[in-house]
C-alpha cells in the first residue's frame, strides 16, 4: 500500500517551507494543503489541537506537529539522505544549533522588524549578538560542516526570510561585512535549486511580512 503523506502549511510560513524543503530533499511525494491562518480549517485544528499552527505533517493518518520535531520524524522514518549525523554527540549539537536559531535568533530578528525606536535598536543588537555566536561556530567549523545538506542547514532556511524582511522593513541585521561566514552560508544555501524552490516570490513575501509582523506587533 502506498504511503500517504500530507503537509498542512501556509505559503508565507518559514516553518512550513522548511518542511517542504525537507520532503523534497528526501525525494518524497506528498500532498500539500494550504491553510488560511486567519480562518483555520477543521482538519488543521483536529490534527494540531494544542498549538493550532502550521506546519503539520500527516503520515498515514498520524499527525506530527512543530517543524523541528517534524524534521526529526522525517529523518527517522525515511533513512536515505540523512539530515542528522549518526554520532550521538554530533546529533545533539545539530539539535542544539537548530533550536538556537529558532528560539534565540529568530525571535530577536522578528522583534527588530516589527518594532520601532529604542526597542528596535535593542532587538537588532540582540539579533546581531546571536549572529556573532553563529559566526564563531561557523569559523571554527563546529557546525554546518557536512558535505550534504543537514538538519542545521534546513533550520537556517530562516536566513532567506531575514534577508527579505531586512529589505521590507529597512533594517540591517545580517551583512556580509559584519558576518562573512553566516552570509557565506546564506549564499551557499541560496545557490541550491531546492532551496530556491521553497522560497515564495520576493515581492509577494515582502507584502505578506508587513501584514504578519504588523499584526504581531499590534498583539503584543
Amino acid at each position: 500500500m502506498a504511503e500517504e503523506v500530507k503537509l498542512f502549511g501556509a505559503w508565507g510560513s518559514p516553518y512550513s517551507r522548511r518542511i517542504e524543503l525537507a520532503l523534497k530533499l528526501k525525494g518524497l511525494q506528498f500532498e500539500y494543503i494550504e491553510e488560511n491562518l486567519y480562518n483555520k480549517s477543521p482538519a488543521l485544528l483536529k490534527y494540531n489541537p494544542v498549538h493550532k499552527k502550521v506546519p503539520v505533517l500527516v503520515h498515514n493518518g498520524k499527525p506530527v506537529a512543530e517543524s523541528l520535531v517534524i524534521l526529526e520524524y522525517i529523518d527517522e522514518t525515511w533513512k536515505h539522505n540523512p539530515f542528522l549525523p549518526t554520532d550521538p554527540y554530533e546529533k545533539a549539537k545539530a539539535r542544539f544549533w537548530a533550536r538556537f536559531i529558532d528560539e534565540k535568533f529568530w525571535p530577536a530578528a522578528k522583534k527588530a522588524m516589527a518594532s520601532r525606536g529604542r526597542e528596535r535598536e535593542e532587538a537588532i543588537e540582540e539579533a546581531q549578538q546571536h549572529l556573532k555566536t553563529l559566526e564563531s561556530e561557523l569559523k571554527e567549523k563546529k557546525i554546518f560542516g557536512r558535505e550534504s545538506l543537514g538538519f542545521v542547514d534546513i533550520a537556517a532556511h530562516l536566513l532567506f526570510w531575514l534577508v527579505v524582511a531586512q529589505e521590507a522593513f529597512g533594517v540591517e541585521i545580517l551583512t556580509e561585512e559584519k558576518f562573512p561566514a553566516v552570509h557565506e552560508l546564506y549564499q551557499r544555501l541560496a545557490d541550491e535549486a531546492v532551496f530556491k524552490e521553497c522560497m515564495p516570490p520576493k515581492e509577494q513575501l515582502i507584502a505578506y511580512l508587513k501584514v504578519r509582523l504588523g499584526a504581531w506587533t499590534a498583539s503584543k
